[in-house]
């Protein structure tokens, strides 16, 4: 590794945080302009937001193969060929010209997409010594979380201000910079030299990986809109997932040179870290999309409005985690990490007491605490979790650790999306039970809300009518609250759940010198 040691591991920080960044804004960007999207290519909402799941099943499907390419093509020049693939994609999903072409330059945007993130970790993780590798995934988490933060916000202004097409355009000038950035400060260790010899390619892996993640994200992201099983389609993509992940299991393990090294969950630290943060993905993503969904159908609250109660969590977190990277260089990373789980509980326990009578800050203060236990999870659970792993294998480590968040996010949606709208039937039905025209307190009600609009000039033939209209909105609007209320415990719980998992994560030293040459 002579090249490397002369270049400033800072400036290597920022050639790989660039593409990163990029990246993580780009999964969340889109969400914004779908209705814009579905207005200028004249398509339906479950057509558009194919525009969504294209980009994620094909991040899930490369993600795990990140290692395998590395040693295949030479990590640098396959992040340089991500990079330049990434910022094309981005070019050509500007200039889609119909919803087709857009889907499938998505497509090859996220396939590009997918290996950014865990290349760069590796690289991270490789580039600073044990006793700095907390600091550096803290750096790298303040640039992850700057995503999510960014996206939404920036994505409504330039759809509001210019248009749709410039959320992908954006990316050119980062591109751009990332690639000459990378052309200068990256450079391959000598290991990944010398592994750039033919390797058998494992071609039933290969196919195998693309069916399984493919067809879930597919089940995942289309099963409540199709009623799960009830759903011919939904029933046979579960039948494709199941077979080609049992196949994918054993052709893995059998052959010399997998496409994802599974040996690698023989270590119990290695998997227990890439279960507690599949569980960590499940609550942040699920909790991410219900708040500004609750804040928006039920309190009126504009996309803008709902952006503001979602940031200060996000500048919670960004505070904290450079604070976290520091504490981890001489603390137990897993006692930080139970701070932090303990935290993501007490946040969902308090959204599950919010009611539609709250104000502003009452809806910000929890989003908050969740921010703060967010910083103290994601940094020393990645940092914990990588340890343990061999520098040659850290490749294949970062992308099956990003793969279970990213997975995790997906049944976490899915399930938030589905546990509504069953709960909503559920609690509708139990309201429902107190209202008819024999309940006095009802009575009382329709009557005074009746008077209130005969007051205001409307004719009491339509008097009536509205005033029922009235009452059933406002039940529907409490029924709604009382099925967030319930989700919002369910993954309080999840939280809590996954805490005895941490006596399996093995302590980290900070003793060690130099690299992570185990």
């Amino acid at each position: 590794m002579s090249d490397e040691k002369t270049i400033n591991k800072w400036l290597i920080t920022v050639t790989v945080m660039l593409p990163a960044i990029m990246e993580i804004i780009d999964t969340s960007v889109a969400n914004v302009a779908l209705p814009h999207m579905q207005g200028a290519l004249n398509a339906g909402t479950d057509e558009v937001t194919w525009v969504l799941t294209s980009y994620l099943v094909a991040n899930a499907v490369v993600l795990p193969m990140t290692g395998w390419l590395s040693r295949v093509f030479g990590r640098k020049r396959f992040l340089m060929t991500c990079i330049v693939l990434f910022t094309l994609a981005s070019l050509m999903c500007g200039a889609a010209p119909n919803l087709a072409s857009l889907i499938l330059f998505r497509v090859l945007q996220g396939a590009a997409g997918g290996a950014l993130i865990p290349i760069s970790q590796a690289i991270l993780m490789e580039t600073f010594p044990p006793n700095q590798r907390g600091m550096a995934m803290a750096i790298f988490g303040v640039g992850a979380m700057f995503g999510p933060i960014v996206g939404p916000a920036l994505g409504g202004w330039i759809t509001d201000n210019m248009n749709w097409r410039w959320i992908f355009y954006i990316n050119l000038p980062i591109g751009i910079v990332a690639m000459i950035m990378c052309a200068f400060f990256i450079f391959d260790p000598d290991y990944l030299r010398r592994k750039a010899e033919a390797i058998k390619i494992d071609y039933w892996g290969l196919f195998l990986l693309v069916s399984s993640m493919g067809s879930l994200q597919i089940v995942l992201d289309k099963g409540q809109q199709e009623d799960w099983f009830n759903s011919a389609f939904i029933i046979t993509f579960s039948i494709i997932t199941i077979v080609s992940l049992t196949a994918l299991i054993w052709v893995e393990l059998t052959h010399e040179h997998p496409i994802i090294n599974l040996r690698l969950f023989k270590n119990v630290s290695f998997s227990a870290g890439n279960l507690i943060m599949f569980v960590v993905g499940f609550a942040l993503y699920s909790s991410i999309m219900l708040i500004p969904l609750f804040l928006q159908t039920l309190m009126g609250y504009s996309a803008t409005d709902a952006g503001m109660v979602m940031a200060p969590g996000g500048i919670a977190t960004l505070i904290t985690m450079p604070l976290v990277g520091a504490a981890l260089a001489k603390r137990d990373g897993r006692k930080i990490v139970f701070i932090g789980l303990l935290l993501g509980a007490t946040s969902m326990f308090i959204m599950q007491g919010l009611n539609l009578q709250g104000a502003f800050w009452d809806y910000t203060w929890p989003r908050i605490v969740l921010g703060f236990g967010l910083a103290m999870i994601f940094v020393p659970l990645t940092t914990v979790t990588l340890a343990t792993i061999s520098r040659t294998e850290m490749g294949n480590a970062t992308g099956m650790f990003n793969l279970l968040r990213n997975i995790g996010g997906s049944v976490g949606i899915a399930m938030a999306a589905t546990l509504l709208a069953r709960y909503q039937q559920f609690y509708q039905t139990s309201l429902v039970a107190n209202i008819n025209p024999y309940n006095p307190i009802w009575q009382t009600r329709v009557e005074s809300l009746k008077q209130a609009l005969i007051a205001k000039g409307i004719p009491a033939s339509q008097a009536g009518t509205t005033a029922l209209g009235m009452m059933y909105g406002a039940v529907h609007r409490q029924v709604g609250a009382l099925a967030f209320n319930r989700i919002f415990f369910v993954i309080g719980l999840a939280f809590l759940i996954i805490i005895p998992l941490l006596f399996l994560l093995k302590r980290t030293s900070h003793s060690e010198g130099g690299g992570m040459g185990h």
